[in-house]
């Protein structure tokens, strides 16, 4: 019998018995939706599509097989590469049999990899394609395992000879032979996952030290999905876009498991390279994205009516600023007239109906973004656009379901209120607090850190907050990251950072300024942003490095942190800053794999910028040790601009 769990709700055209797993969900769609479409899948340029029939056969035989294969209740598997319909099969499959599927982000690296791999130690592993096995293997010479490896696309590896290595279709094979063979065995496989199973081991970003194994239930996914469709957050029946990272709680949640409970479409790209020409041809209904992704979209527009025909530029310049203003009105409590109503009307023929064909959006009825604050202008622009975007709030430790803004009361600066059955305080200290059914028990081999963060059911988030009269919460920043400047002055960097990453020319910032006199900042300009910036004012560039000691981008990203500095308090106004020759990288550990600072490791390796910065120079020569691909070390040095802001950059 199918352990459905029963929890009676009534969401006008969701179903009424809510099941406890996603292995029971799974198989009351394939009863009740067998014919419906639950995966849509683009490869080599054409759409395959498979029914939730289909898809609860290939989870059941993969199921069996990996049994077959040594996959027991309580075991992890590891799962690597970018979101393929066979690793999300694999997912499932693993639940079926009480294990725990642990995905790992596609671009970790081969020597950062056992940090992801150490929780369950699991001998078995699904990769995408050669080089997510090329990892495996130089992980398995280190280590002795996995032992098996399963792999999705076969190309470029039909050489190989190491043992335990296996296609994914030779394993359903072998699965579906069991299934034929063993009377029963599919109804036994169906009842064997319970609410305690864990549903999936995920990792936290790791910006204080190495990731935390995030252990995530089948019941804290069952609660977080039924929270968020009791708070019309999800809609049965959806179609959603399976491009963010799978090691990320906001795929699992989002991609597959409110597809899977409410029985929706998840439509895969063909690769990353095809995200934006795939999200134009699905059109989804749900579309979640960081505010980076929403700032490169509306980058992406504004590129794109620069190089189009006069006619279509005179319509943008015209609608477009008037669009923006109503919806800026309308956030803060006005209702449009008759004639803004009308001009909206016509705007949606000629401009914004267009627009949003154009970049995949024209069916979503539900856009989110989270992670960290979007950007003002980025916001009302989409806003007005017609796309219902607003912002969330949550942890993975919460399944990313805290907060979100209700329709009719989206604001600026809030991320929404607390989401049926959610409980949100603040504490004495001004820490945001959350209790509810998706909260997780605690972390995987750390009870330190379980202890310090899980406290009488309450999950200390560590971000500071303060919840407003109407109810809606406001996030300041990370509660540890409150620190003072010389003269005693009390302030966030993430808070100011965020601020300062509205603009669209700034991809990346660290604000320095503890225990000094006054703030400081290095930046990493956006190279498409600034570059199309300087392709316009007839400046040349050969790189990155070169456009960002420009004399004319360091104006540009001066007049950025000069408007920001003229909003913050004068002891917190940005006095000097640096634009850095690079990025922050992953790669490096400056930033984590969901792109948050590392703020340690930052200031250690860009010490000598931070001593320019408050010594006064007008440049400093900065040295870094890089590591080429043939394994060989080198140093290379860069003269970097240290300028004032509000100062002269010619």
């Amino acid at each position: 019998m199918i352990n459905a769990g029963i929890a009676q709700v009534n969401r006008g055209g969701v179903v009424d018995a809510w099941p406890a797993t996603l292995v029971a969900a799974l198989a009351e769609n394939a009863e009740r939706a067998a014919d419906r479409i639950a995966i849509r899948e683009r490869e080599f340029g054409i759409w395959r599509e498979r029914n939730w029939k289909q898809v609860l056969d290939e989870v059941l035989a993969i199921a069996a097989g990996l049994e077959d294969i040594g996959l027991a209740r309580g075991a992890t598997v590891t799962v690597i590469g970018d979101n393929r319909a066979n690793l999300y099969v694999a997912m499932l499959a693993a639940n079926v049999l009480g294990a725990a599927p642990a995905p790992v982000f596609a671009d970790v690296p081969p020597d950062e990899l056992f940090l992801y791999t150490r929780h369950g130690e699991p001998t078995i592993a699904f990769a995408e394609d050669q080089e997510q096995v090329d990892k495996l293997l130089k992980l398995r010479e280190r280590i002795g395992r996995p032992v098996h490896i399963i792999y999705d696309d076969p190309r470029g590896l039909n050489a190989y000879r190491e043992s335990g290595l296996m296609a994914f279709g030779t394993l359903m094979e072998s699965g579906r032979a069991r299934l034929a063979r063993t009377m029963g065995l599919s109804t036994e496989l169906l009842g064997r996952t319970c609410a305690d199973d864990i549903a999936v081991l995920l990792h936290s970003s790791g910006t204080t030290g190495q990731p935390k194994g995030v252990v995530v239930r089948q019941r804290h996914i069952s609660a977080a999905v039924h929270t968020g469709a009791k708070g019309d957050f999800f809609a049965e029946g959806g179609e959603c876009f399976g491009y963010l990272p799978m090691a990320w709680i906001g795929d699992f949640v989002f991609t597959l498991s409110s597809t899977v409970f409410l029985r929706g479409t998840i439509n895969i790209p063909e690769r990353q390279e095809t995200i934006l020409q795939d999200l134009r041809a699905t059109a989804p209904t749900m579309y979640l994205a960081a505010p980076r992704a929403w700032d490169n979209m509306l980058t992406r527009i504004q590129v794109g009516m620069a190089d189009s025909t006069p006619l279509k530029r005179k319509l943008f310049d015209y609608f477009m600023p008037r669009a923006v203003e109503i919806e800026r009105r309308r956030l803060s409590g006005a209702t449009p007239t008759i004639r803004e109503r009308l001009l909206l009307m016509v705007g949606e023929v000629l401009m914004f109906g267009p627009i949003k064909d154009f970049i995949g959006l024209s069916r979503a009825t539900r856009a989110y973004t989270g992670g960290e604050a979007l950007g003002e202008d980025t916001f009302l622009f989409f806003r007005a656009l017609g796309v219902n975007l607003k912002q969330f709030y949550g942890q993975t430790e919460t399944c990313a379901i805290t907060a979100a803004q209700p329709d009719g009361e989206v604001r600026l600066d809030t991320v929404g209120r607390p989401l049926p059955g959610v409980e949100l305080k603040i504490s004495e200290q001004g820490e945001v607090l959350v209790r509810s059914g998706s909260v997780i028990d605690g972390y995987i081999g750390d009870d330190e850190a379980s202890a310090k963060t899980f406290i009488d059911g309450w999950l200390r988030t560590g971000d500071a907050g303060e919840i407003g009269g109407d109810g809606q919460l406001r996030v300041l920043g990370r509660v540890s990251e409150v620190v003072r400047t010389a003269a005693g002055d009390q302030y966030l960097p993430n808070y100011i950072e965020n601020r300062i990453k509205f603009s669209s020319f700034v991809r990346n910032v660290a604000v320095t300024g503890s225990g000094q006199p006054f703030l400081g900042a290095i930046v990493c300009i956006d190279f498409e942003a600034v570059g199309h910036w300087a392709e316009r004012q007839g400046i040349s560039y050969t790189s990155y490095a070169d456009l960002s000691q420009k004399p004319e981008v360091y104006a540009l990203i001066g007049k950025v942190l000069q408007d920001i500095s003229a909003q913050l308090s004068g002891p917190l106004a940005i006095r000097r800053f640096v634009n850095l020759h690079k990025d922050f990288d992953a790669d490096d550990g400056e930033i984590t794999r969901t792109r948050k600072l590392r703020r340690n490791v930052i200031e250690d390796r860009y010490a000598p910028l931070i001593v320019a910065i408050y010594e006064g120079r007008p440049s400093v020569v900065f040295e870094a040790s890089i590591v080429y691909e043939s394994g060989e070390k080198g140093i290379i040095r860069r003269d970097l601009q240290v300028m004032d802001v509000g100062g002269s950059w010619t």
